[in-house]
């Protein structure tokens, strides 16, 4: 039998608390996290605890990391590992929580979206750059704008969705109802935009008719992921 395993995770900015969750219940069947992989984490075979997982979002300098680690360390927190200013700990059950009031979940949740806007507002303006120079151009230049634009697409869509989701933790904490209510509609608003770009555009402009099929394609594929996980957590959870 493998000592070993990977899980996917839900994305932290959209499921963090589940993941949080389902961590520990691996933990309770002797599945222990070892460190984070690729869109999910790695697991390592054990004897059963009742570990509890908490992650923290921390930009940190190198010579910051140690003190940063036995800060946490001393309420009880063991760090598991790190990627980039995401940071995952675990302590045993009954250990006071990291974040226990609104101001520091608040905080916590400022670092996690000032970490996210250093680079993705930049990678996100440069893809609306080149696909407005897509449409605006012709012949081989065109067509070349058109590739870049779409590969920055890839990841640019998906980028932008995961800063909408991590404001909107940072003001459902902060109690702001209405704002997280039209956030929340902002997916299907523009989607709702790009099917009828597509309908108007797609035959006269190429170069529209993609960029709204990404649209689509980038609104449903997560969403679409969303609905996956959350009734994988429904189920796993009526098993429990």
């Amino acid at each position: 039998m493998s000592k070993t395993k990977y899980i996917t995770s839900g994305g932290l900015a959209f499921s963090e608390e589940k993941d949080m969750e389902k961590l520990h219940r691996f933990s309770l069947k002797g599945w222990h996290v070892s460190g984070f992989k690729f869109m999910g984490y790695t697991l390592e075979k054990g004897e059963s605890s009742d570990y509890i997982y908490s992650i923290d979002y921390c930009s940190l300098k190198e010579d910051e990391k140690e003190e940063y680690v036995e800060f946490f360390s001393s309420s009880g927190w063991t760090h598991v590992d790190s990627e980039g200013d995401i940071h995952l700990f675990r302590a045993h059950s009954g250990t006071k929580p990291i974040y226990t009031d609104r101001e520091t979940t608040v905080e916590k949740y400022k670092q996690s979206s000032s970490s996210m806007n250093k680079l993705a507002i930049p990678f996100v303006l440069i893809t609306a750059l080149l696909w407005l120079g897509t449409v605006m151009s012709s012949g081989t230049f065109k067509s070349i704008l058109l590739v870049v634009a779409a590969i920055f697409s890839i990841f640019a869509i998906p980028t932008a969705w995961t800063i909408i989701a991590t404001y909107r933790n940072k003001w459902e904490v902060e109690g702001r109802k209405g704002i997280v209510k039209v956030v929340k509609l902002i997916p299907f608003l523009l989607l709702i935009i790009a099917i009828i770009m597509l309908l108007f555009f797609y035959g006269t402009n190429n170069s529209v008719g993609l960029l709204t099929s990404m649209i689509i394609g980038g609104i449903a594929l997560p969403t679409a992921i969303w609905v996956v996980m959350s009734l994988y957590h429904k189920v796993g959870g009526k098993r429990k």
